[in-house]
């Protein structure tokens, strides 16, 4: 019987211990908090519950889950469920916009809902495919690492929540930001079929990247959610959460480091510029725009197709996804012009360089090049407006938008100076070139965050690393196009923007290639994000004192800025001196801690190889603190805006809208006809019409969901080209067709019935949205056309039928 026991117990498995039981617990915890979190603010935003059941189906059903199955089959499982899962949503948002494409071109929108129900349908019954339903080869990774995404994810959530907690869906008294307002009218123009209309000026083609709003609009579509909800509060975290994955997934691919997925994560896209309290902003300071949905959506294209890139100039087979790479190139280029060009630039960069240093021409890379140039030119074809020839070269044109130049020696260059270079610096003689070179400096300096990891190229083994080349000359691309271009609402900055999170993935890569004690890359961040909170004063009580900005916007000068920039630099050199301080001294006394041995060849530790390796830690440490500091400065500045209540706006709001015309808006939204025409007497910002007026209202649009006449010209092609005649800027511009527009608002101020004919059998006009805000409404519009609503200043009419 004692053998028989015996036998037993060493038969018997060894049992699991309880810390190895509790670690897919404990691992799983962050994302349900995240997942719990998200769906927290999102009711704290008024998001109904239904729509918020839907919207999650839908995020979940429509895009994660068959997403994932096709990246699966496609590049393989990454060996872990977080990943897969963050590479097959940003696979479904791909596949989300082809099923969205063909539904529009064929009118076919109401079947769009069920597009994932084919690729489910294969993935079930071919079994080739039924593997892909699982991990593959499990890879799992650390706890660490969870909860290190996990926390990651929650400041971006944090950060989507400051951004839209003071933008109250409507309707309510406020305003709201022009372009969101523009967005939202082409989202409700995407829900219908191709081909498309500018909705502000109906029969004017559509000519934007617009792909972002597409797949708002298919989320509406799909899930029943009205586009304002979408828009306003539902669509950006996940999106951006998409991004967030994908970064730290080419962060540890490259670097071999696991803990760099979550510093890549929270660094490239809740970092901003290290500026340590200047006045002097770095322009260009996060990727994240919650105005400008274009450029948040387009950075999961973006980072997906940048990882396949990277196996491409490496020189690995993408086999069955190549596909991907044109693909991905198309919808970069039709969600945000500027996405494409750096990432094109930085790959032809790659292909020059080693075929120069191997004589041998890189066809692989070569073909993605083509793939990549193809795209780019199909995606101007269809995409871009008129308004594109507005982007000119003009050097050092972002002068223009940074105070030491503007207020000082640009205050004479005019709305649209026509010149190789600002006039400002060569009217300025030397001391105009000082200027915009310490300007420019000081950008590079603030901006180093996400240009130091170019410091990989200085060793000849990462040199020899096609990777290292494409992501530097992307980030080079990014950096010289912002400062070569010229655009009259400095969009040019995109193309800077759209490159930050390429940039701190090789900042984060150069970090983890130095293989610095974690100590000595632990104190000096620490030490930075201390400093970055001191510096802009997040915490009460804990701050160092600011440099001061010179005298007024009035009243600067060129010798003040200097000084500004000047003790600026000063308190740069300081912060970097003590962070390479800092890592060499740590490092020193962690090596006399765990009594490491020299590394051989032997030398004495003055010797050159004792020299480059302190060099080496140095620089670690003070890229340590750089990301320390970017990070801290967001990361403080949104959980101070959390856990305070925010302040009603106060006083006179010229461009507040009503809630009876937000409310009649609505109205007309929902008891329109899809395809109705509507004619409006609103045209600007604020809402009263008068000559050369901002044209930019876009909220009966937006809201009322319907083409209109012409509602608000400021974004068309023919006035954006026009930026600068007559000194105007391009919002302010006159209508290009004034027999039109005349035509329109005569209706409303002296109607007559063969004017109301002519709108509705040339124009297809079937409802008049008439505010008397905007201008006077004529008494006599009530005996020839039916009042269907009346909201405040707002009154609403139907059009008879002949």
């Amino acid at each position: 019987m004692a053998d028989t026991l015996l036998a037993e117990r060493i038969d018997a498995p060894a049992p699991t211990s309880r810390r190895n039981a509790l670690v897919p617990v404990l691992s799983t915890l962050p994302w349900v908090l995240v997942i719990a979190a998200l769906l927290v603010v999102w009711s704290r935003g008024s998001v109904p519950t239904p729509d918020l059941a839907r919207f999650s189906a839908y995020w979940v059903l429509a895009l994660v889950l068959p997403g994932t199955l096709v990246h699966r089959a496609l590049r393989g499982s990454r060996g872990n469920l977080p990943e897969d899962l963050g590479y097959g949503a940003a696979t479904g948002l791909l596949l989300e916009i082809i099923a969205w494409a063909m539904a529009a071109a064929t009118g076919q929108q109401s079947l769009l809902r069920w597009w994932p129900l084919p690729v489910l349908v294969a993935f079930a019954a071919v079994p080739g495919l039924r593997r892909h339903w699982r991990v593959g080869e499990r890879r799992p990774l650390p706890l660490a690492w969870h909860w290190g995404m996990g926390a990651a994810l929650l400041v971006v959530l944090a950060w989507g929540y400051t951004q839209w907690r003071m933008v109250p869906l409507p309707p309510v008294y406020g305003g709201y930001y022009q372009d969101v307002l523009y967005h939202l009218g082409l989202v409700q123009e995407l829900t219908r079929a191709m081909p498309f209309e500018l909705p502000h000026v109906a029969g004017e083609a559509l000519r934007y990247h617009y792909l972002s709003d597409a797949h708002i609009a298919s989320g509406s579509m799909i899930t029943g959610v009205p586009p304002a909800v979408v828009l306003l509060r539902l669509w950006l975290v996940p999106v951006i959460g998409t991004a967030v994955l994908l970064a730290a997934g080419l962060a540890r691919d490259l670097s071999g480091a696991v803990w760099a997925g979550p510093v890549a994560a929270l660094a490239a896209f809740i970092g901003a510029g290290v500026t340590l309290g200047s006045p002097v902003g770095a322009t260009g300071e996060m990727p994240l725009s919650y105005g400008s949905p274009s450029q948040t959506y387009v950075l999961v294209p973006l980072l997906l197709l940048a990882g396949l890139i990277v196996d491409v100039a490496r020189g690995r087979s993408l086999g069955r996804a190549w596909p991907l790479v044109p693909a991905l190139g198309l919808v970069c280029a039709g969600a945000k012009s500027s996405a494409l060009p750096p990432l094109i630039a930085g790959l032809g960069l790659t292909a020059v360089v080693f075929w120069w240093r191997k004589r041998q021409a890189p066809r692989p890379a070569l073909l993605a090049l083509a793939c990549l140039v193809a795209a780019m030119a199909l995606g101007f074809r269809l995409f871009a407006g008129g308004g594109a020839s507005t982007l000119r070269v003009q050097a050092l044109a972002l002068l223009h938008f940074i105070a030491p130049y503007s207020e000082t020696l640009g205050t004479g260059d005019g709305i649209w100076p026509s010149a190789p270079l600002p006039p400002g610096i060569n009217d300025g003689g030397l001391v105009g070139w000082l200027l915009a070179f310490a300007v420019v400096a000081w950008w590079v300096l603030g901006q180093a965050p996400r240009w130091v990891g170019m410091s990989l190229l200085v060793d000849g083994g990462h040199r020899a690393d096609p990777a290292v080349w494409l992501l530097a000359g992307t980030v080079l691309a990014g950096a010289a196009t912002t400062w070569v271009f010229q655009h009259p609402s400095i969009s040019q900055i995109y193309f800077w923007m759209g490159v930050i999170p390429v940039g701190v993935v090789l900042t984060t890569w150069s970090l983890a290639q130095a293989r610095a004690p974690w100590p000595a890359l632990v104190v000096p961040a620490v030490a930075g994000a201390l400093a970055g909170l001191a510096t802009a004063g997040t915490v009460v009580g804990f701050a160092v004192p600011r440099i001061s900005r010179p005298g007024t916007p009035t009243t600067s000068t060129v010798e003040g800025w200097l000084r500004v920039l000047g003790l600026s630099a000063a308190r740069y050199v300081l912060f970097v001196a003590v962070a390479a301080a800092l890592a060499v001294g740590v490092a020193a006394l962690w090596r006399r801690r765990v009594q490491a041995p020299v590394p051989v060849p032997a030398a004495s530790a003055a010797g050159s190889g004792g020299r480059r390796r302190a060099a080496t830690i140095a620089l670690a440490g003070v890229t340590a603190a750089m990301l320390g500091a970017s990070a801290a400065v967001v990361v403080g500045g949104t959980v101070r805006s959390v856990l305070t209540e925010p302040v009603p706006a106060t006083g006179p709001q010229p461009y507040a809208l009503t809630a009876d015309e937000m409310r009649a808006a609505l109205w007309l939204d929902d008891n329109a006809a899809d395809d109705d025409v509507v004619a409006t007497n609103v045209h600007c910002r604020p809402v009263r019409t008068t000559p050369h007026c901002d044209a930019r209202a876009f909220w009966v649009t937006g809201l009322g969901g319907h083409r209109t006449v012409v509602e608000s010209w400021g974004y068309t092609d023919a006035v954006v080209a026009a930026h600068g005649v007559q000194n105007l800027g391009y919002a302010r511009q006159s209508f290009p067709d004034p027999a039109l527009l005349a035509l329109n608002d005569g209706v409303f101020s002296a109607p007559t019935q063969t004017d109301l004919d002519r709108l509705r059998t040339e124009h297809g006009v079937r409802w008049l949205f008439a505010d008397t805000r905007a201008g006077a409404v004529s008494a006599e519009l009530a005996a020839l056309a039916q009042v269907r609503l009346v909201a405040g200043s707002v009154t609403v009419y139907e059009l008879n039928r002949p």
